[in-house]
């Protein structure tokens, strides 16, 4: 991060592509036979059927060519865009799109890597839901215009209703079952991302006021405002799956315990993984899944353009097709992807509104309205620290 500020410092502002955001036949006719690289993560057939998916649809409409660069880590990309800028290839970089949030976002822009404001300009962000979804801001980091957003995560809680009756209210919920009930919960082991969300959602819903972890950590307030959840993961940890002496190491796992009847409870960000694993023939098709009375935190996958495309009127076309109803409701369809959309459904057609109206979401699926409050996510110096200090205080050799 230190070397990236460093960078920004010293390099002048990137300036807009020759097309306009806001002229959109510009754009799609600047578009027309541009070849668009999309580095994406690249672990799950699914997704990467829904982005060959995309690949076809805007070269029908368009005239694009999509490319899907699989990805097992997204700063790998940032690595890539940074080596070209410190190289001076400035015109024409490999990359021309990124499936990107967080501290890679907070990197990319701090350092001026990315092309923009774009994302405010194109035609389907008047479809988008900016008050009721954070799509404005990455991780409390504001966007910009320089990302745009394509998809919805929450935490939920999956259970297994053949053993655990009931939801469980918040946090104090979870730690008083466990201790009623020990061996029947865990977490991925941090740092995997899962694992670290839990320690997030923890925390958020122990603070009387969670909105502090907004602000950056610092040395003075670091200590106080991760009290309590030491303190709580001190009583939950001895009455977690194995005693809390091991750790499933991925999300996945966790539903091959639930299966294998070890385990009841578990966290997913994927509000359709449930169904989708119930469908699969991977989790039993008694499970259901709940939210905290609180609200339960939430955040948007988006993408961003680096300033050095050399294609970025198509990757425009891309990032705006990802936001059509069209690709919205497919995304969300359980049988496809089961992410939460970005739009707004009163802003729809009636004809729009009823692609999502029409979707069977599943048994486990807790519908828009169930999912109640989105609870923002904390700045990122929060985890990065708290993951250090998980380690110290519980990691165990895997």
């Amino acid at each position: 991060m230190k070397h990236l500020a460093l960078l920004a410092a010293l390099i002048p502002s990137v300036a807009l592509a020759d097309t306009d955001p806001a002229d959109w036949d510009a754009v799609t006719a600047a578009a027309q036979g541009q070849t668009v690289y999309w580095n994406a993560w690249g672990g799950s057939t699914t997704t990467n059927d829904f982005i060959a998916w995309v690949g076809d649809r805007v070269s029908k409409e368009y005239g694009v060519t999509l490319e899907h660069v699989k990805l097992t880590d997204t700063a790998d990309a940032v690595t890539r865009v940074l080596s070209e800028k410190q190289a001076g290839e400035n015109d024409d970089g490999a990359i021309d799109m990124i499936w990107i949030n967080g501290a890679n976002f907070a990197s990319m822009k701090d350092a001026g890597l990315l092309f923009g404001p774009y994302a405010e300009q194109l035609p389907n962000w008047a479809l988008v839901d900016t008050e009721g979804k954070t799509v404005q801001s990455d991780f409390t980091v504001p966007t910009e215009g320089y990302e745009s957003p394509w998809a919805m995560a929450q935490v939920v809680f999956m259970y297994d209703t053949a053993d655990l009756a009931e939801p469980l209210g918040d946090m104090q919920a979870i730690l008083e079952w466990s201790a009623a009930n020990p061996g029947r919960f865990t977490y991925p082991q941090p740092p995997d991302f899962l694992g670290t969300t839990f320690l997030k959602q923890a925390l958020v819903d122990l603070l009387d006021d969670p909105s502090v972890l907004q602000a950056p950590a610092t040395d003075e307030t670091y200590a106080t405002v991760t009290a309590p959840l030491w303190d709580y993961l001190d009583a939950l940890t001895p009455n977690l799956w194995r005693s809390g002496e091991a750790y499933p190491a991925t999300g996945p796992a966790q539903l091959q315990l639930i299966a294998d009847g070890e385990i009841d409870l578990a966290i997913s960000f994927s509000p359709g993984e449930a169904t989708a694993a119930i469908a699969n023939n991977q989790l039993p098709d008694t499970v259901r899944t709940f939210v905290l009375s609180g609200g339960t935190i939430g955040n948007a996958s988006f993408v961003a353009i680096p300033y050095n495309s050399g294609s970025k009127e198509g990757a425009m076309v891309v990032a705006n097709f990802l936001m059509s109803p069209e690709a919205q409701a497919r995304a969300q369809d359980p049988a496809i992807l089961g992410y939460g959309t970005v739009l707004d459904m009163g802003a729809l057609t009636a004809e729009d509104r009823a692609l999502f109206d029409a979707l069977d979401l599943g048994i486990a699926t807790l519908s828009p309205a169930e999912l109640g409050t989105i609870q923002a996510e904390p700045h990122p110096s929060w985890m990065t620290r708290i993951a250090e200090d998980w380690a110290t205080r519980y990691g165990v050799a895997q």
